[in-house]
């Protein structure tokens, strides 16, 4: 699909090997910049409900020229609405602001475990999948205990983990146990918002040998992890430059030296930052 690799999750269902963060944009920025997207190639978008511009992607996603199912719609349940009930009804509002009649990948976006709800939040989303509401369910900022209580009380695992993943924090642990469970990473703020990341030697070096943009280096370095990064971005040149990884390849040496530095957390902590 445009050129764009493919994973197969542990339900059978496949998914883009880079998508398309909406987060800061309101609904009309998310707008523009969802029908851009789409129009270069991106098949797989994130939003979530807490981003208050689940109305402006489901938009493009109706007036993209692009079939409806060759797009992977990703939102996610705010934590004002953990619980069984409630995530069933959170998520009828999601759909209805996305327009949508099914949701590709519905993902619970902080756990929260102070609250204790996120095993009944779990079991709604089941549901929703058993349903045919919702094609693959998932988790944001789980660690091992979450996903295993997870496993321990319903059977099943997730089918992405959406986590903090770049150079500066690059998540070693968690990845390993992702993939002993076969679940998929997914890393938000891929390119390490607000640091200095893109000016890392390392990945500068990268840069010049292999004739691309810092961007694509990290882009690229997240690629090789197995990972599945959604950069946020609303410019068209850098859509595209974004989308435009699959062409070069970073060797061991260059793997390690742009993830060498001390691991440093630019968001919040999943065992104590609480998001409602």
């Amino acid at each position: 699909m445009n050129g764009v690799p493919q994973h197969t999750l542990n339900d059978g269902t496949t998914i883009p090997a880079i998508g398309l963060g909406t987060w800061p944009l309101d609904d009309a920025e998310a707008e523009r910049a969802v029908r851009g997207a789409l129009e270069v190639g991106y098949r797989l978008v994130d939003t979530a409900a807490n981003y208050r511009n689940e109305t402006g992607v489901g938009r493009a996603v109706a007036g993209g020229g692009v079939p409806r199912e060759e797009v992977v719609v990703t939102t996610k349940l705010p934590g004002r609405h953990h619980g069984y009930e409630e995530t069933l009804a959170s998520f009828e509002e999601s759909r209805r602001r996305l327009g949508l009649e099914y949701v590709d990948l519905y993902l619970i976006h902080w756990p929260n475990p102070r609250v204790g709800k996120y095993v009944d939040s779990w079991k709604a989303m089941i549901r929703l999948r058993e349903d045919g509401l919702v094609r693959s369910i998932g988790v944001s900022n789980f660690t091992p205990e979450h996903i295993t209580r997870l496993e321990k009380d319903t059977g099943v695992l997730p089918s992405v983990n959406q986590i903090e993943l770049h150079p500066l924090f690059p998540q070693q642990e968690l990845r390993a146990f992702h993939a002993d469970k076969g679940i998929m990473t997914e890393s938000w703020s891929p390119l390490g918002r607000g640091s200095d990341v893109l000016e890392d030697p390392a990945v500068t070096e990268a840069a010049r040998a292999h004739g691309v943009t810092p961007g694509q280096v990290v882009l690229r370095w997240q690629v090789q992890l197995g990972a599945v990064p959604v950069p946020k971005s609303a410019d068209p040149a850098r859509q595209r430059a974004n989308l435009d990884v699959f062409g070069f390849e970073l060797d061991p040496d260059q793997m390690a030296a742009i993830a060498r530095r001390t691991p440093q957390r630019l968001g919040g902590d999943p065992e104590t930052h609480e998001e409602f």
